[in-house]
């Protein structure tokens, strides 16, 4: 018998054992789609939707814990979480350091709340861009770095607010220059525009998820204004004393 008979016969009896595994092969290369239950599929890997949103929700609160007043601060040799009002956020910088320190961080804060929930609001949508934009005024508000003792979001907010709705924050803007230019008092326009977002976003006819996610970040900023409230309460009710005690004494 010749060498080529006697591989024809090998060949010959191998052949339903190379059938099988052509077909196994095939079914590695085309992703596990080959029949004959020969190969488990692949369990896919665990980035659905909620990984993402929930990795998406650390970096926007690491993005907001970064501490932009005090590396300003640090810059112009001041520090201001033991100056002023001890608030370390751009009202404060501005207060102690002067105009273009104050600008500087008030623009870079509004940055942390920008492009965050920009890049969600592209990526993901709506409802991922508020949820972004709630974590990164958390991580301003309450950063983990700073044993949760950071600024009062208003800035952050801003930032956030403007992309998530550029009508209503720039409308909420205008309303925080007005106010503060004839109250003289900061803390005024920013109380003033966090509760003003969320009622024009409920006339707006947004959603009423977007007006609770809203709500939830106004309620942030008023929490953080506590000690303003107080504050201008107290100088409210000593005005109208001096002025009930003037006009006894005339």
């Amino acid at each position: 018998m010749g060498l080529g008979t006697l591989g024809e016969g090998v060949v010959g009896e191998r052949l339903p054992e190379l059938e099988h595994l052509a077909r196994a092969l095939a079914a590695v290369v085309v992703g596990g789609h080959g029949g004959g239950g020969y190969l488990r599929r692949w369990p896919r890997a665990p980035y659905d939707g909620r990984v993402l949103l929930a990795g998406g929700l650390l970096i926007a609160y690491l993005v907001g814990t970064f501490p932009t007043a005090l590396m300003v601060g640090r810059r112009i040799g001041r520090d201001p979480s033991r100056e002023g009002s001890g608030n370390p956020g751009a009202s404060n910088v501005y207060r102690i350091g002067g105009r273009r320190a104050g600008i500087i961080v008030g623009i870079i804060d509004m940055f942390k709340g920008a492009v965050p929930v920009g890049i969600a609001l592209v990526l993901a949508g709506r409802p991922a861009a508020h949820a972004v934009w709630l974590a990164a005024v958390a991580g301003h508000v309450w950063p983990i770095t700073r044993r949760l003792r950071g600024g009062k979001g208003v800035a952050t907010a801003g930032g956030g607010g403007i992309v998530i709705g550029p009508l209503i924050g720039i409308s909420c803007g205008l309303l925080f220059l007005a106010v503060v230019k004839f109250g003289r008092v900061a803390a005024l326009g920013s109380l003033s525009i966090a509760i003003a977002f969320p009622i024009v976003s409920a006339i707006a006819g947004r959603p009423l998820w977007e007006v609770a996610i809203s709500s939830a970040v106004a309620g942030i900023l008023v929490i953080r204004h506590q000690s303003n409230i107080r504050k201008m309460l107290g100088s409210a009710e000593a005005e109208h004393d001096r002025r009930e005690d003037t006009g006894t004494a005339a």
